[in-house]
C-alpha cells in the first residue's frame, strides 16, 4: 500500500551519507536524485525512502510519533543496520532485541532526528 516515505532534512549531504549506508546493507540503490531530494528504492519493489529539504523552504522538523520501519531479513541484519546507523551519525533509541514474543527490533534516529527502526517478525502476531 505504501509507495515511499519521505523524511525531512536540513543537510541533504549528511542525510545521504546516513541513508546510503543503510541502503547498501539493504541492497537498495538510489533511484532518484535532485538538488533537494534523494530517493532510495527499486522500481516495482517494496516501499522506498527519500530524504528531502522541505518544499516550503522552512526548516525540517521531526514528526512526533512518526517512525519509518525497515524490514530486515534476519536478526543479524537488524544488528548491522543499527550499527550502521550509529556509525553514520545516528543515535540510539533502543538497542537490538526482542520486543514481545514475535518481534525483534532496534530503534534509532537519523542525524536530523527522524526516528527509524530495523525489525523482523519472528512469528505470528496476536
Amino acid at each position: 500500500m505504501i509507495g515511499y516515505v519521505t523524511v525531512g532534512t536540513n543537510d541533504l549531504e549528511r542525510a545521504c551519507v546516513f541513508y546510503d549506508a543503510l541502503a547498501r546493507e539493504l541492497d537498495t540503490p538510489r533511484m532518484m536524485e535532485f538538488d533537494t531530494f534523494v530517493a532510495w528504492g527499486k522500481p516495482g519493489g517494496p516501499a522506498g525512502i527519500a530524504a528531502t529539504k522541505p518544499f516550503d523552504g522552512n526548516a525540517a522538523s521531526v514528526g512526533n510519533g512518526v517512525m519509518v520501519a525497515l524490514e530486515a531479513k534476519d536478526k543479524e541484519q537488524v544488528h548491522r543496520l543499527y550499527d550502521i546507523a550509529l556509525a553514520n551519525g545516528g543515535t540510539c533509541e533502543g538497542k537490538p532485541g526482542p520486543r514481545g514474543d514475535n518481534f525483534y527490533a532496534a530503534y534509532f534516529r537519523d542525524p536530523d532526528g527522524n526516528k527509524l527502526n530495523a525489525f523482523l517478525m519472528t512469528g505470528p502476531l496476536g
